[in-house]
């Protein structure tokens, strides 16, 4: 019997996550999600179960409200890194979660890097 997409997805996920988990223990972890109208990103404190920051293409501020591609995503990864700053963030990892490192994920994350994250 044939896999739909989403049991994939979420098979994808958890692979992901759990071996970021089991190599990453108590560090940040930088979550993103991308539909197919919207790309948004956390850093999360699994420890305590919190959100640190969070940037996403809904915001007015950022000026990419109703857009989905790589120009977006750059502004939002630019938009957590400084957010980070802000908040005495330095280093976490990247949890790309069930979405292929590629396309928007990819500029996300080298925008993130640009702005001074470290993963």
């Amino acid at each position: 019997m044939a896999n739909s997409k989403r049991t994939l997805f979420l098979k994808r996920r958890l692979r992901v996550r759990n071996k970021l988990r089991k190599h990453n223990v108590g560090k940040l972890r930088l979550s993103v999600h991308r539909s197919s109208k919207n790309i948004s990103v956390q850093i999360i404190d699994d420890v305590q179960g919190t959100t640190l920051a969070s940037a996403s293409s809904l915001e007015k501020a950022l000026g990419v409200v109703g857009k989905n591609n790589v120009d977006a995503a750059s502004k939002v990864g630019a938009a957590i890194a400084e957010r980070a700053k802000k908040a005495g963030i330095e280093e976490c990892y990247f949890d790309r979660g069930g979405f292929l490192f590629h396309g928007k994920v990819k500029a996300l994350a080298d925008a993130a890097r640009e702005g001074g994250l470290k993963f």
